[in-house]
C-alpha cells in the first residue's frame, strides 16, 4: 500500500510535467544534419520539440542503463560460478 502511494505521489506529477512540456513545447523545430549546409532537406528533420526532448531522454535512459549492465558484469559473473560451486558442493555431499 506504501509503495502504491509513493508511486502514485511521484508519477502523477510527473504525469503532469511531461504534458505541460509536451503542451508548451508542440512547435515543429528542424533537426539539420548536415553541418555543412543546414539548409539541405535531405539530411533535415522537423518534428514538435517534446518528440526530440523524448528522444534525448529515452536515449539518455537507454544508454544509463546498458552501461550499468555492462558495469556490472563481474558481479553477475562472481554470482554465477558461486551459484555453480553451491550446486557442486550440494551435489558432493549428498553422495
Amino acid at each position: 500500500m506504501v509503495k502504491r502511494l509513493i508511486k502514485l505521489v511521484i508519477l502523477v506529477p510527473l504525469g503532469v510535467l511531461i504534458v505541460v512540456l509536451s503542451v508548451a513545447n508542440r512547435h515543429t523545430v528542424r533537426l539539420a544534419l548536415n553541418p555543412f549546409n543546414p539548409d539541405d532537406s535531405l539530411l533535415a528533420i522537423s518534428l514538435p520539440f517534446f518528440i526530440f526532448m523524448f528522444i534525448a531522454l529515452m536515449s539518455g535512459v537507454l544508454i544509463g542503463s546498458v552501461a550499468t549492465w555492462f558495469s556490472q558484469g563481474t558481479y553477475r559473473k562472481k554470482a554465477r560460478n558461486e551459484a555453480h560451486a553451491a550446486k557442486t558442493l550440494i551435489a558432493a555431499s549428498s553422495d
